[in-house]
């Protein structure tokens, strides 16, 4: 037959089965009768050949089925037919249906959750033209740690590399904007002229920028991000070409960004300008400072081993050739793609929460599975009465398949639901400085791996069922009906030791991360956080080229918001712990008679008086800092307990000296509390304070501490009202309570703990679902047996304690299976753990406890149904 032919004849049987049957019946009719007349023409009489006509074709009703099982469009009508067959079936059992739907919507959502945010953040690319090429090069000292690099170096490897088709650096830049009823502060970055190039991407409207301008007082530039194209300046094209203000100094806009143009380096930046940074290096300038981002792209051809061999090479002559002094003569420079760079410090947290999901639905899917197996022992009967009705096994298979994945398809639709909530739930919770979190969203790749990989589970948890089925002994059932065999049990039994151990690992890693979390909140910060209310001021301006002009700003400031009634203590500080604010200086200390000269690297507090009296951080010893230090009197300094003692060793450092950066010397007058300035999992509490009107330069960004009678955050709008009483046009931002930056410090560890926790809960949720069924399944088949023991003199306890010592051993077996997979599995998140050991005792005892109490609530049901067995209805009925 033609495809064609069969094609058309498929389309008809689907589509007008009765003219189908029709044609059938007619086929088959002609055909008996071409046979019956060669029978005739062969010398039978007319009802011998009928008969052996009959006997060599069979009823027509046989030969009806043979023809119509012949065709594509059999393996179609009888597909449907079993998705109508398993869908009655499900309808009918609809406890079973829901409890096995709402277990595939939990594993396949939370799965496919955490896989819409891993996978722009760890596995897609880069949004930029061939983004594997894109890399960034980074400075690595002797001792391990990493810093940012220098326009000197930048300018160096520019004029000499070949591997390399464009280099870039940057930094932040945050420029103050009037005009509206408040000033507001942009997010933007200064970078160099080929940073647009690195990335691969180019202004929609207007141009890029020109390295002519890149030079001290070239021409101010700035493009445009098309978000703030359209709120700040209405989409008006005709901006480009004209100037705005920022920092009181006018700018030129020449391009804005596409709309989809997303900035990895920097996301909240909105804006853009040039370095202008002197070419010509001079030996003191801020050229040699490490402050600068540094990004690459890799020629056509050219390899990163092969760059970073180039890089390295050309640095190492910079360093040791031509400023020996001014560089870390042991630094290196790597090469490396941006991805892995940005993905650096959440690759690790992020591929163990995406192992921990997996473990949820490899519980689930063992949950799915039991309870199939359970249903399948019910339906023996059944199927042994389908299979001597002519079912053959390919075909009992197969059913039992369709039905399987008819349930991950209804598990799949509530998997989407559940993974649309835990994608806004995971974008709401996740920490500051996640990289490409705006990626994190639902979207096709979403719904498509939600689908797949609830086919997957269909196929997967279909398979035990259907061999099973295909296994069985059809006359054996029909006789002894659903009563589960020995390998039935073990089967499931096996299963629930194995969703008793999965528990158990993400119990125990949770256990560890909540210890850990309470570990680190009990640190002491070094000061009293609590009612501190805290905000950031920057000023600009030509008004404030002049330090001087500054100090005097902050002064006013700081006299106006201690006039606001209420406000208790305020000061300023050029950074505020928790904050993610990092100024560090190395402290020199002259040589004396007892101690050689010695550098430390310090926090260096720029602060005005008052400031450690309103984060009420300990004196221990001399005085602090008053309104009396200001600008020409004696320098003078507090120093951190830490430093005191690492230098000085128990001796009075009262009176003692040391210089700061380029100042002093410094005169040390006081000793107070460590503080712990960027985590408190770090001991990073070397310090020094000085007042903010004695140091070498006046900071244009200052934070405002401030403690009030009552709740803090009240007195927020009287605050800005009494800033902006000094200077309308200074913005004030970052507004937040020192409670809030302190948790904030610790987001990326509670991210992880809250997602370990509620993949924990729901583990701990299915297994005990699973204890539960596989108990309550066999309390079912085994009644005949409790019956007769219960005849033959079995107590109510004895028949309590065979259900629930048969869920306890299988609950002891994957505690021990368990354990030592959570020790394994631990090592994993040893990183992540503060004051905690992975192997905490406390940690496991209390899992342990936690699942044997589980399971026996699990196991208390099935046992008090048991033991209300009637033994003489149970004998009455066999």
């Amino acid at each position: 037959m033609s495809l064609w032919r069969q094609l058309t004849r498929g389309i008809r049987t689907l589509t007008n089965p009765s003219a189908a049957a029709r044609d059938v019946d007619d086929e088959v009719r002609d055909y008996f009768e071409q046979t019956t007349a060669a029978l005739i023409a062969r010398g039978r009489t007319p009802e011998q050949a009928r008969r052996e006509a009959r006997l060599e074709l069979g009823t027509s009703t046989t030969v009806g089925e043979e023809v119509r099982a012949y065709g594509w469009e059999n393996i179609v009508s009888t597909t449907i037919a079993d998705l109508r067959y398993g869908a009655r079936r499900l309808r009918a059992t609809p406890g079973f249906t829901v409890v096995t739907v709402l277990t595939l919507a939990i594993g396949i959502g939370g799965t496919t959750a955490i896989f819409s945010a891993v996978n722009p953040i760890l596995f897609e690319p880069l949004p930029y033209p061939q983004a594997s090429r894109v890399m960034a090069v980074v400075e690595f000292h002797a001792d391990g740690t990493r810093s940012q690099g220098t326009f000197a170096m930048y300018h160096w490897l520019l004029e000499r590399t070949r591997s390399l088709e464009a280099i870039a650096v940057y930094r932040p830049w945050q420029p103050i904007v009037t005009g509206g009823s408040q000033p507001e502060r942009l997010t933007g970055q200064r970078v160099s002229a080929g940073y647009f190039r690195v990335l691969g991407v180019s202004p929609l409207v207007g141009r890029d920028f020109d390295p002519a301008d890149d030079r001290p007082r070239g021409e101010n530039v700035v493009i445009l991000g098309e978000a703030l194209w359209r709120r700040r300046f209405d989409a008006d094209a005709g901006i480009v070409g004209r100037p705005i203000t920022l920092n009181d100094t006018l700018f030129t806009v020449i391009g804005i960004m596409p709309g989809g143009f997303e900035n990895v380096l920097s996301p909240e930046a909105n804006l853009w300008t040039l370095l202008q940074y002197d070419p010509s290096i001079p030996p003191n300038g801020r050229e040699w400072g490490h402050h600068l981002g540094t990004v690459a792209r890799l020629r056509p051809g050219a390899a990163m081993a092969e760059a970073e061999q180039e890089v390295n090479a050309i640095g190492r002559r910079l360093i040791t050739e031509q400023h020996p002094d001014t560089y870390d003569p042991n630094v290196q420079l790597t090469v490396q793609r941006l991805q892995d760079e940005l993905t650096r410090g959440v690759r690790p947290a992020l591929l163990i929460i995406l192992a921990a999901v997996t473990l949820v639905l490899v519980i689930a899917c063992v949950n799915v599975t039991n309870l199939l197996v359970a249903r399948g022992v019910q339906r023996r009967a059944e199927f042994a009465l389908r299979a001597a009705l002519g079912a053959g096994r390919s075909r009992l298979t197969r059913q039992l398949l369709t039905e399987s994945l008819v349930l991950s398809a209804l598990g799949g639709l509530g998997g989407v639901v559940v993974a649309a909530l835990g994608v806004r739930a995971l974008v709401a919770l996740s920490p500051a400085g996640l990289p490409r979190a705006g990626a994190i969203a639902v979207n096709g790749a979403m719904f498509g791996f939600g689908f797949g990989i609830a086919a997957l589970i269909g196929l997967a948890v279909g398979v035990m069922p259907a061999v099973q089925a295909a296994r069985s002994d059809p006359q054996g059932d029909l006789q002894h009906g659903a009563r589960q065999t020995s390998a039935h049990r073990r089967a499931r039994g096996a299963l629930v030791v194995a969703e008793v151990a999965l528990a158990l690992v993400l119990l125990v890693s949770s256990g560890l991360l909540l210890r850990s979390m309470m570990r680190l909140f009990a640190v002491p910060a070094g000061f009293d956080s609590t009612g501190l209310m805290t905000m950031q001021v920057q000023i600009a301006g030509h008004r404030f080229d002049d330090d001087a002009a500054v100090v005097r700003f902050f002064d006013r400031a700081l006299a106006s918001v201690r006039s606001v009634p209420g406000v208790t203590a305020a000061g300023f500080t050029v950074q505020l712990p928790m904050s993610g604010d990092r100024d560090e200086y190395g402290a020199d200390f002259a040589e004396t008679p007892t101690r050689p000269a010695e550098r430390y690297d310090v926090f260096r507090y720029a602060v005005t008086p008052g400031y450690v009296e309103a984060m009420r951080i300990p004196l221990r010893r001399g005085r602090l800092l008053n309104e009396h230090d200001v600008a020409g009197a004696p320098l003078v300094v507090l120093i951190s307990e830490s430093l005191a003692d690492e230098r000085f060793h128990g001796a009075d450092p009262v009176g003692q000296q040391l210089r700061i950066g380029p100042a002093g010397p410094f005169t040390i007058v006081g000793v107070v509390g460590n503080v712990r300035q960027l985590s408190l999992a770090l001991t990073d509490a070397d310090a020094v304070y000085l007042n903010a009107a004695q140091s070498w330069f006046a900071s244009a960004t200052m934070s405002l501490v401030v403690r009030a009678s009552g709740d803090a955050a009240a007195f927020v709008p009287a605050i800005r009202r009494a800033i902006w009483s000094v200077d309308k046009d200074q913005p004030v931002v970052r507004v937040a309570t020192m409670d809030m930056l302190l948790e904030e410090s610790a987001a990326e560890r509670r991210f992880a703990l809250i997602l370990f926790e509620a993949f924990a809960i729901a583990a701990l949720v299915l297994a005990a679902a699973g204890i539960y069924g596989v108990l309550a399944g066999s309390v079912a088949e085994r009644t005949r047996e409790i019956g007769v023991r219960s005849a033959l003199g079995a107590s109510r306890a004895d028949i309590v304690g065979l259900v629930v010592r048969q869920g306890m051993t299988l609950t002891l077996v994957g505690i021990v299976i368990g354990l030592a997979g959570a020790v394994v599995a631990s090592r994993a998140i040893a990183a992540m753990l503060f004051g905690v050991s992975r192997l905490d005792p406390a940690t496991y005892i209390g899992v342990v406890v936690l699942l044997g109490v589980v399971a026996a609530m699990a196991a208390a049901v099935p046992a008090w149904r048991a033991a209300r067995v009637d033994p003489a209805i149970t004998l009455r009925a066999e």
